[in-house]
């Protein structure tokens, strides 16, 4: 029993874990009610990539959003609603609306070691690095990475990142 008990703590921990999606802000990737299990594991041995999901925690609040730039990377958002990191368009093939608030990105923002900047895919009901109080995340900051849907049933499986 005491071992059973040890198991599950260093999975839950360390390996994984399952949470619930709240709110709109990824749709149309992951919609509220979704059950997704998170990766803590992987990102002990690698960086997060440009488009993972990733789950980070903020004074003490979860949320779920996808990477779009990189440490050490410049972005900034257009009048547009386009997304230039170091000065180049990001090309994006998953259904996002135009992006309307560009918050603190109004102004070319240069990330530091370990920061990521992070959005929503619902980009119109999206609270994350637009935001003053949420800003730039840092790599201490993350939990892990949503890799996988175990409920709806309809939607079970893989979660997919967009490549560049």
């Amino acid at each position: 029993m005491v071992v059973a008990a040890a198991v599950l703590y260093l999975m839950l921990h360390f390996v994984g874990q399952r949470t619930d999606v709240r709110g709109i802000s990824m749709e149309p990737a992951l919609y509220g009610g979704d059950q997704i299990w998170i990766d803590k594991f992987s990102y002990y041995f690698q960086n997060p990539d440009r488009f993972d999901i990733i789950v980070f925690r903020r004074d003490g609040i979860f949320y779920i959003k996808r990477v779009i730039a990189l440490p050490g990377e410049r972005i900034w958002i257009s009048r547009a609603g386009g997304i230039y990191i170091d000065d180049r368009l990001l090309e994006e093939n998953y259904g996002m609306a135009v992006i309307s608030y560009a918050g603190i990105a109004a102004e070319e923002i240069t990330l530091g070691e370990g920061e990521y900047f992070v959005l929503g895919d619902n980009r119109t009901e999206s609270f994350d690095s637009r935001y003053e109080e949420v800003g730039v995340i840092e790599r201490s900051q993350i939990v892990g990475k949503a890799v996988f849907r175990m409920y709806p049933l309809s939607a079970f499986g893989v979660l997919r990142k967009q490549e560049e």
